[in-house]
């Protein structure tokens, strides 16, 4: 790592042979961008899967020169208090939104789906989200109270004079302490409090931009498109009343009345989505919106020893493997046999991340882990299909890597993003309600045997890597770029702060039909006055 330690080395060694500084001198020209702009970042993240994320570009900001320092509540589930890569302020708050509360709360969707697909089933499935993360939002509220009512805190803050915040917005705590910490904002967002981040900042048509949660395609028909505007009306009611009495509370109390806790959000210098086009579908976007799909994958690394021996074993017929994320090790019972017994009739190889209990059903083919090294097994010749619920890094990595899905999505934005996956044919689907022996085992049949999955997915991987640079660098990029310009305000729309009559051009809209009907009615008015002259003239004449 370059940092400001290497200009001494060549004082000190300034009358050594030139054969002994070109190495370390050309090392410090490399550097030398980086020590000239290294920066303070102030990070305040969202805790579990969301940190996979934040912790990569942490590492890499880090590895450029920068300090970092990162804002975690005292129950913190993923965020280590001590670390090589950045240093850590710990308020005396707790989230609540730890493990424990996530695994509740994912049985408890689990549950609500399987007691029967009907009408009903989404409504109570948000009702749930609602209760739940009405909470969340309340607890990182108190957790901002804390650290603004805290002058020892805002005092260090203040001193520590930092360049820029980078939050993840699916919480509002990084927004609010941006803002009132006068810095500049970047997002390492693909969800704001309000739902898919693309809606909060970019024009997003509802006749062929799907609304995330609502399974649809860019290609809707009549009925599609009534369900996506429905579904749009809906979400925002629920985002509304699930984050909006803490926020309006929390930005009325230290901002003042009159501002709208939304508009902080979308006042972000720049927005780095977690996305891109391979797997997006094509929509409007907006100049502060820097796409780095993909930015936390790599290049495969050996595997351990007793793994590779394991994957080697299974011949020409290759390997499969399954993990459903950080939030769902197990399985109920029932599921987990029917999993094992569709795995136990396959010729390949099963390397299955799952802590609960042995499956009665278990096959000899298949090897439990209480955790794998992902990237690196995605990343081997040998992997066939990648069984997963449908998280966005799963997904990116096995588009990098190249190796078609069987998903079963489970909560939050995995149906959508596996319907995404379906619909570009490098995925079959799976519906936890009713999933079986025989629908499980048909679908990994399917993509194990029918070419087009793995042919789309080939393609899909070189679209994907076929970039003038690496995501990760571009992300970082953009960080630094707000760092040296003190943000990023040319490239940030001010239609945020337009109501949304004028937003809309209703007010336009109006005013043209108003002058309209006046032309109109003058027109008719001055039509009817020349045809009465007309004919009182005639009158006349006769007379």
């Amino acid at each position: 790592m370059c940092n400001r330690g290497k200009s001494t080395y060549i004082t000190d060694t300034a009358m050594m042979p030139l054969s002994y500084l070109s190495i370390p001198f050309m090392s410090l020209l490399l550097c030398w961008p980086a020590m000239l702009h290294a920066g303070k970042v102030l990070v305040f993240p969202q805790d579990g899967s969301h940190w996979v994320n934040m912790k990569v570009l942490i590492q890499e900001l880090h590895a450029r020169g920068h300090s970092v320092t990162v804002v975690r509540p005292v129950d913190s589930w993923y965020i280590q208090e001590v670390s090589p890569h950045y240093s850590s302020i710990t308020v005396d708050v707790a989230a609540g939104s730890d493990e424990a509360f996530f695994r509740s709360f994912v049985s408890r969707q689990l549950q609500i789906q399987r007691q029967g697909s009907s009408f009903w089933t989404p409504l109570a499935m948000a009702r749930e989200l609602t209760e739940k993360f009405y909470e969340v939002h309340r607890k990182v509220c108190e957790m901002v109270v804390h650290i603004l009512d805290d002058p020892e805190l805002m005092l260090k803050l203040r001193e520590a004079d930092f360049d820029v915040v980078l939050t993840d917005p699916a919480s509002g705590g990084g927004v609010v302490l941006a803002h009132y910490l006068k810095l500049p904002l970047v997002f390492n967002v693909r969800w704001t409090v309000h739902g898919e981040g693309h809606f909060a900042i970019a024009p997003s048509p509802l006749s062929y931009v799907p609304m995330p949660t609502g399974k649809l395609t860019d290609r809707m028909t009549f009925l599609e498109r009534v369900r996506n505007v429905l579904t749009y009306g809906f979400r925002m009611f629920l985002y509304r009343r699930t984050v909006g009495p803490s926020y309006s509370a929390l930005v009325s109390k230290y901002f003042g009345p009159g501002i709208d806790y939304f508009e902080l959000f979308q006042a972000a210098d720049i927005w780095l989505m977690r996305v891109d086009f391979v797997f997006e579908f094509p929509r409007p976007t907006m100049p502060n919106v820097v796409y780095m799909g993909g930015f936390q994958c790599k290049p495969a690394k050996p595997l351990p020893q007793d793994l590779e021996d394991f994957v080697q074993s299974s011949g020409q017929h290759g390997v499969i493997i399954m993990s459903l994320g950080t939030l769902v090790s197990q399985l109920p019972s029932d599921i987990a046999n029917d999993v094992a017994a569709a795995f136990a009739e396959l010729p390949q190889k099963v390397i299955w991340r799952y802590t609960g209990d042995r499956p009665s059903a278990l096959g000899n083919n298949t090897l439990l882990v209480d955790w794998m090294p992902q990237n690196d097994l995605l990343g081997h010749p040998k992997v066939k299909v990648f069984v997963s619920h449908g998280g966005t890094n799963g997904i990116m990595e096995a588009i990098y890597h190249d190796v078609p899905m069987v998903g079963i999505p489970l909560v939050f934005d995995q149906p959508d993003n596996l319907n995404r996956m379906k619909a570009k044919g490098v995925a079959a689907v799976v519906d936890i309600a009713s999933l079986n022996k025989d629908s499980f085992l048909q679908a990994l049949q399917e993509v194990l045997h029918v070419p087009s999955y793995r042919e789309n997915m080939q393609r899909l991987s070189r679209l994907h890597r076929d970039q003038p640079m690496e995501p990760l660098d571009r992300a970082l990029f953009w960080i630094e770029f707000v760092m040296r310009h003190k943000g990023a305000a040319h490239l940030r729309t001010e239609s945020y702060k337009m109501p949304w009559y004028s937003y809309h051009s209703l007010d336009v809209m109006m005013f043209l039909l108003v002058c309209t009907v006046i032309f109109v009615g003058f027109f008719v008015l001055a039509v009817k006055v020349f045809c009465t002259r007309i004919c009182c003239k005639q009158k006349s004449k006769q007379e």
